[in-house]
């Protein structure tokens, strides 16, 4: 199977919250003991050059994470096994539209408008990337757990974090979901972002990359330009 088949027929993305102790502890959220997730439409997704909307009355935020994407349907696997159901990774940031996340906490809704607007989903891993370099194979690296995070907006750092201070690694995710819904092909797990997150506005430009922690230099990187949204939504 093709990594372009990987990336066409993915249904669902997993997003990962709290998964650094951190970035919890930087939004005044406890820190889970077990994983906690939601999900996001793959209508969200932005392809790397591309632009970031600001809906009407949004307050967004960056969140830099490693993108898991699964190549064999998984369902119920344990931890030991999950790595071979896995295709290839990405890199992506989860936007997420602070004043509504947080509007929705307080009366205990939904998150789901705050993080599923057009173009929230921003990734280097998609249909037009699929076929070229751009994909990133697992067998790019072996070991999950010491992966380097950065993100600039206006080439200022915002993020630097390594996935080794993940509360909950990537198999251990994976095992986890698995167990109470089915990943099928192309599906995307967001793993969760270190702290430093932070408010972009219409003019910025966001760069970030990512690279195993011995490595001399980033895989794969991102540049997007960040718009007001011109639509009908008002916050």
């Amino acid at each position: 199977m093709s990594a372009r088949t990987f990336l066409t027929s993915g249904k669902k993305i997993v997003a990962i919250g709290r998964n650094f102790s951190e970035h919890a502890k930087e939004l005044g959220n406890a820190v889970p003991k077990s994983p906690f997730f939601f999900l996001k439409p793959t209508s969200s997704y932005l392809a790397n050059g591309g632009t970031i909307e600001i809906p009407n009355g949004c307050d967004v935020h960056h969140e830099i994470e490693l993108a898991v994407v699964m190549g064999k349907e998984t369902r119920d696997c344990p931890a030991s096994m999950v790595m071979e159901h896995v295709a290839g990774y990405a890199l992506a940031i989860d936007c997420t539209a602070r004043n509504l996340q947080n509007d929705a906490k307080k009366k205990g809704l939904p998150w789901s408008a705050s993080k599923g607007f057009d173009t929230f989903s921003p990734i280097r891993n998609l249909i037009l990337a699929a076929i070229s370099s751009e994909f990133i194979p697992k067998d790019s690296f072996t070991d999950t757990a010491d992966i380097d995070l950065w993100l600039k907006v206006n080439d200022k750092f915002r993020q630097q974090g390594n996935t080794k201070d993940m509360i909950f690694n990537v198999p251990f995710l994976i095992e986890y979901i698995s167990s109470i819904m089915k990943l099928e092909v192309g599906d995307v797990i967001m793993t969760g972002t270190p702290s430093g997150v932070g408010p972009i506005k219409a003019g910025d430009v966001i760069t970030a990359g990512m690279k195993p922690g011995k490595a001399d230099k980033d895989i794969v990187s991102l540049k997007f330009n960040v718009a007001n949204r011109q639509g009908l939504f008002k916050a």
